[in-house]
Order: structure tokens, then C-alpha cells, then sequence
């Protein structure tokens, strides 16, 4: 007698019920599962890309949209502080390194981030193909945005100002892709880096050309023409060197404009007592600790995660309520058969383990659907939102909570099916063969 094939045989006699009682199993896993996976990722992230930064300097403003737009670029950004007030950032004795953050374009949705290299070796990042920008205007591409947008060294891109796709498009300043990243797993992946000097110069050269183009407009469009070939050339001879050395860009020249951020590491642990206080209380800007934000972050989100996780335990409980009354329904109608089946030489073991082993195979399909839902989901939604993208959510990661999670179900599936179990098991052979005849 193979059981296997008996249990599968009265399942598919009942496909409604059957099917129902999977899809609502496989409803509560895949809710689990999907927050599990989400919200170790996320976590993980967060503590991963604010790794090795001691605070964030900027405008005044929100300090969870500071840190979110500086650190994971997935905000707008508090505003700008002058190059006057970075100095005193800089030279103070607390202060063991500051990165400067130049944000403001994007290409397709895709941030275009002004820095110096130090922000790129803070990630420990490596270049892949080609090399670091040298001169105004090259780009660095990170391993993702590379992929997805398929770039090349020597491709040609054109900025949109703001942080999202629709800005206007500053198409008299193109930039080139001079060196692609190898993967970090981090948002440097996502990112499209350059120079401070590049981000300056694109905008103030934008700005000239508007007025040279008010000032023209009633000209000729031959004279046009020939004014603006002129200008090309003279844009081809007029390749900048940008300074390799940490914040070279900060000149006489230079003093009137702005940085977005600065990323800080401290000098002492007495530093975080002191200084935060110092750029809070004795400057224009604000300080933003991103342990501390971090922490507030995830305690807001949390609220919502344990509301979903409790849907998600009632639809597992509604399941297995389901599973034990199909089964227990069940026993009703099959008593004769299973006096016949013990007539045949089946024994009383075999009975209950016929009715155990159909609601572990229901448990099994419900949470190994719920599970294949769950990382479809993901799938779904990191190819979908570069929201996503930003935090390196990968589907396909399989968690030992999820082994878990599956041997729990299996446990409660059982448990569900052991009632009707033991009805099988003292199924009286005579008695109701006798009610039936």
C-alpha cells in the first residue's frame, strides 16, 4: 500500500478545498517571508553604508533626510553650505577626515555625486574598467548603474538637474564615462560619481550659456551658428585638471560657492560628545549622528513590520484551522473506507500515518509557495524601484530563518492533522462496516 499515492489521491478528490487551503497558507509565508528577507537586508544595509562615518554636517533641516540623502542618496537633499563654513569643518582639531558630498543632478533617476576619492576608498571601492577621473567632467560609473543603463568608457551622458529623472536636462554639458566600479554590494553601486569641480562646473556654465542665449537671441542663426562653433572649440581646448588633493577645490576663486554635506570621522571617541554640539549650536549648519537616526529609523519602521508580521501569523493560524477542519470533515466520509483498507491488512499505523502525511503535504506546498511568493515579490520590487536598488535588496538570498520558518509550518501541519489522526487510528473495523451495509 503506498500511502504517498493514497494521500495524494484523496487531495486531489477535494481540489477546492485543497487548493484554498494552500493558497491562504501560502499567503501568511509569504508575508513572513517577504519581511524577513526585507527587513534583514535592510538593516544590514543601513549599518553597512554608514559604516566608518562618525556624523553628517549640512544645511539645517530634517537629520533623518540628512542622513538619508548624504549616506544612501534616497532623499532630497537639506540644502547647501558655503565653502566658508566647510573650512571651519575642516580645520577643526576634532575632525580626523571630512568627505565632501556636491549632489543635485541625476541621469535616468540615477544620482550624479561630486566627492574626492576618499569617499570611494571609505567603501573600499576598485575600479573595474578604466580609471578615476583627472580632469572636469569625466564620470566614474558605479557596477550597477553601469549595467543597467549599459555603459561604456567613452560614452557620453547628459545630466538632469534635481534628484529625480524630470529635471531639465543640462544638454550643452556632457560628461564622460571614464571608469566603471567593480561591485561593492554598497550604494556606491548605484551611484555615478565625479570630481566637486565637475558638478560646479557644469551648473556655472549652464547658467552662462542661458544668459549668453538671452543676450543672442535676436541674432542671425548663421552669426548663431558661428558663435557657437566657436564656443565648442574653444570648450575642446579648455580641459580643466581637477586637484587630487583632499579638498584642493577650496581657492579664493572658489569661496563664493556651496557643498551639499560633509561626511565626518572623528579624531577621539570624546569627539561625539563635543562636536555635534559645536556645528549645532555655534554655526549655520547641523550635525547628524547616523547611529543614532539609524536607530530612530528603525524603530518607526518597526511599528509597521510588526503589524504585517501579525497579518501574517493569522493567515498562517486561519490556514491551519482550514487544514484540520478539511481533514477533520474528512475522517466523516472516509470511515468506511478506512475499515475496508483495515480489512486489506492495513494497519492501524498506517491509517494515521496516511492522514498525518496529508497534512504535512499540504503544509509543504503551502509554504514552499509562499516562499517561491516571497522572493518573486522581492524580485519584483528591486527591478521595479531603485528605492530598492539603493539598499542592494536581493531575492534570491535564502535565510537559515526561512529553514525555520518551514519546519515550524511543518510542526503546525501536523499538529493539525493530528486529531483526525487518531480518529483514523481507532476507526472500528466491524462497527462500521455494519452501519454501512
Amino acid at each position: 500500500m503506498n500511502i504517498f499515492k493514497l494521500s495524494f489521491s484523496y487531495l486531489k478528490k477535494s481540489p477546492l478545498n485543497t487548493g484554498l487551503n494552500i493558497l491562504l497558507l501560502a499567503l501568511g509565508i509569504a508575508t513572513i517571508t517577504t519581511l524577513l528577507l526585507f527587513n534583514h537586508q535592510f538593516r544590514n544595509n543601513l549599518v553597512q553604508n554608514a559604516e566608518g562615518i562618525d556624523l553628517v554636517v549640512g544645511a539645517k533641516g530634517s537629520p533623518i533626510q540628512l542622513i538619508l540623502s548624504s549616506i544612501y542618496h534616497i532623499d532630497s537633499p537639506t540644502g547647501n553650505i558655503s565653502l566658508g563654513e566647510v573650512q571651519s569643518i575642516i580645520n577643526n582639531p576634532m575632525v580626523a577626515q571630512a568627505i565632501p558630498l556636491a549632489l543635485g543632478d541625476n541621469y535616468q533617476g540615477y544620482r550624479i555625486v561630486g566627492t574626492e576619492r576618499s569617499y570611494l576608498a571609505l567603501y573600499e571601492a576598485n575600479i573595474e574598467k578604466g580609471e578615476f577621473w583627472k580632469y572636469s567632467k569625466e564620470i566614474v560609473a558605479g557596477a550597477n548603474v553601469a549595467n543597467k543603463l549599459q555603459l561604456s568608457l567613452g560614452d557620453t551622458i547628459v545630466s538632469s538637474h534635481g534628484v529625480m529623472e524630470a529635471g531639465q536636462a543640462h544638454e550643452d554639458e556632457p560628461l564622460i564615462i571614464v571608469g566603471i566600479l567593480e561591485e561593492t554590494n554598497s550604494v556606491l553601486d548605484q551611484l555615478l560619481l565625479t570630481s566637486v569641480e565637475s558638478v560646479w562646473d557644469v551648473h556655472e556654465h549652464d547658467e552662462e550659456h542661458e544668459e549668453e542665449h538671452d543676450d543672442h537671441d535676436h541674432e542671425e542663426g548663421d552669426e548663431h551658428d558661428h558663435d557657437h562653433d566657436e564656443h565648442e572649440e574653444e570648450h575642446a581646448k579648455h580641459k580643466l585638471e581637477v586637484s587630487t588633493e583632499p579638498f584642493g577645490f577650496i581657492t579664493n576663486e572658489n569661496l563664493n560657492k556651496e557643498l551639499t554635506s560633509l561626511l565626518i570621522v572623528y579624531n577621539s571617541p570624546l569627539a561625539g560628545a563635543m562636536f555635534p554640539r559645536f556645528v549645532n549650536d555655534q554655526t549655520d549648519m547641523q550635525a547628524a549622528a547616523p547611529g543614532f537616526e539609524i536607530t530612530r529609523l528603525l524603530s518607526l519602521l518597526g511599528i509597521g513590520f510588526d503589524v504585517l508580521e501579525v497579518f501574517g501569523f493569522i493567515l498562517i493560524l486561519a490556514s491551519m484551522l482550514g487544514i484540520f477542519i478539511a481533514l477533520y470533515n474528512a475522517m466523516k466520509e472516509r470511515k468506511y473506507d478506512l475499515a475496508v483498507m483495515r480489512t486489506l491488512g492495513g494497519s492501524r499505523i498506517v491509517l494515521m500515518s496516511q492522514i498525518l502525511l496529508e497534512g504535512i503535504l499540504l503544509v509543504l506546498s503551502g509554504s514552499l509557495l509562499g516562499i517561491l511568493f516571497a522572493h518573486l515579490g522581492i524580485a519584483y520590487l528591486s527591478g521595479t524601484y531603485q528605492q530598492a536598488e539603493q539598499f542592494n535588496i536581493n531575492a534570491w538570498v535564502i535565510l537559515p530563518e526561512e529553514l525555520i520558518i518551514l519546519n515550524g509550518a511543518v510542526i503546525l501541519g501536523i499538529l493539525s492533522a493530528l486529531v483526525p489522526a487518531i480518529i483514523a487510528y481507532r476507526t472500528p473495523i466491524s462497527t462500521t462496516l455494519s452501519k454501512e451495509s
